[in-house]
């Protein structure tokens, strides 16, 4: 897919997606020099889809961006799926205390005559958007490293069009960028298959479930039986639902039972007890055990984990842990990881697991994400139409000087990766979309990226001499 300019306004799009996103641009006016300087850059994310894959670039003439203050309680208020989002303030304001977050290094402007492919997995994750939000409602500020850019972009619904055959559509736009007029600001879409819920496919759920003592306080095991039950509450009896608890010791509170059952799913949910220590790793492996005996060929076979993150009996360690998920993950059998609590949660953990799970990963903090993540979005959690999605963008030295990647931190890959199957990427669900953002430096400014002492720029090819900014 090409990418070019061309006289067209963006106003109507930006308008409306405003008025979703300028609750975080008023946490970024009101707190900016505590988030992460690119916090404001990512908030203003363009919408809207372009059917004929050129895109548009509106001089200043024809953008709009709305200005207008909410107030803090309505931050994600307008999120998808979370209808009647206000979330009352915390009694306390919430204290990060021995909670553990990977650090976050902001992409550089790189020049595109040194390195004109950008490459970068795919990442539907909205755990950082959920979380930021427990922090700012309770009156507190996230620390830096718990501000993913592109899991608050991503936690938006935008209006692109689903694909009717391929799995995954691509819809491109570039606008002038809103911090800087002398730049642009390049957004690409991908859209997943919608699969309707009456032709969502037979599942296999096993839910693993935390019930050491760290989860036994309200936003924890109670909440979490709560979002289990909505969950229960849209299955039926193709499916099938197995239960494993680990605290000290690990166990199978529920075996395989019919997902219409719906009273002995519910009465084996309301027996967990919190309590002990938090052997996980031994939970994972007996969770992926009772998955991989109830397999459903053709079907939905997922590890759902629901945990603060706090292991500490076991293989603990990150890498341990990614190269025992990962393992799983080939089997056929996905995680999806549920983050609860505040106070020792470790995001640094919980969010490897998901990644090499091949799976999605929320952080859920109230009854309404809860109903977001579980019902709302039930396919796009549950069900995966694209594995290993890796995207790879080519940009044009004669049209961009440089460019740098907002959010994907974590998720950049090297040129070569793209094509090698043998680097995973993220998944995508039914339903997704994944958006992410580019601020160009055209052709003839001043270059935001280092010049060359002992290189001089690479000889152009006949395509260079179109409008065209960059290929996906």
């Amino acid at each position: 897919m090409k990418a070019k300019t061309s006289k067209w306004t963006l106003a109507a799009y930006l308008g409306v997606l405003g008025g979703m996103l300028c609750s975080i641009v008023v946490i970024t006016l009101f707190f900016g020099p505590n988030i992460r300087a690119l916090f404001a850059a990512s908030s203003n994310a363009l919408g809207g889809s372009d059917d004929s894959a050129n895109v548009a670039y509106a001089g200043s003439a024809g953008m709009h961006f709305a200005s207008k203050r909410k107030a803090i309680q309505n931050f994600g208020s307008n999120a998808q799926g979370d209808e009647g989002g206000y979330v009352p303030p915390q009694a306390t304001p919430r204290d990060p205390g021995n909670e553990s977050y990977s650090h976050q290094t902001d992409n550089a402007f790189l020049a595109v005559a040194s390195n004109p492919l950008s490459t970068f997995s795919a990442d539907v994750d909205t755990a950082s958007y959920s979380n930021v939000r427990s922090y700012l409602t309770s009156g507190s500020l996230p620390p830096a490293d718990a501000v993913r850019i592109e899991e608050l972009v991503n936690y938006f619904s935008y209006d692109y069009e689903s694909p009717q055959q391929d799995p995954i559509a691509a819809h491109i736009e570039v606008a002038q960028a809103p911090w800087n007029k002398a730049h642009l600001l390049a957004r690409i879409g991908l859209k997943a298959r919608e699969i309707p819920r009456g032709e969502r496919p037979a599942s296999n759920l096993v839910f693993l479930v935390d019930t050491s003592g760290s989860m036994d306080v309200p936003n924890k095991l109670p909440l979490l039986k709560k979002a289990f039950r909505m969950l229960v509450d849209q299955l039926d009896e193709r499916d099938c639902v197995s239960i494993v608890v680990y605290a000290s010791e690990t166990g199978v509170l529920l075996q395989p039972t019919r997902g219409d059952k719906e009273e002995a799913i519910a009465a084996a949910i309301e027996r967990m007890g919190a309590g002990g220590s938090t052997n996980g790793a031994g939970g994972i492996e007996l969770a992926y055990r009772v998955a991989t005996e109830n397999f459903r060929s053709g079907g939905i076979n997922r590890v759902i984990l629901a945990t603060d993150g706090d292991f500490n009996v076991g293989v603990s360690s990150e890498g341990g842990l990614e190269t025992l998920i990962q393992e799983k993950a080939k089997t056929g059998v996905f995680l999806t990881v549920l983050g609860f609590g505040m106070g020792n949660y470790k995001d640094s953990k919980v969010e490897t697991l998901a990644d090499k799970g091949k799976g999605n990963y929320a952080y859920i903090d109230t009854e309404n994400e809860a109903r977001k993540v579980l019902v709302e979005q039930m396919g796009s959690t549950l069900v995966t139409v694209a594995k290993d999605v890796k995207l790879q963008v080519e940009f044009n030295p004669a049209r961009v000087a440089s460019y740098r990647l907002l959010g994907y931190e974590n998720r950049v890959m090297a040129a070569q990766d793209f094509k090698d199957d043998k680097k995973d990427a993220g998944a995508v669900g039914a339903g997704h979309a994944v958006t992410a953002l580019y601020e160009l430096v055209p052709a003839g400014q001043a270059n935001q990226a280092s010049e060359l002492k002992y290189q001089k720029a690479p000889a152009l090819t006949a395509a260079a001499a179109s409008e065209e900014l960059f290929s996906l």
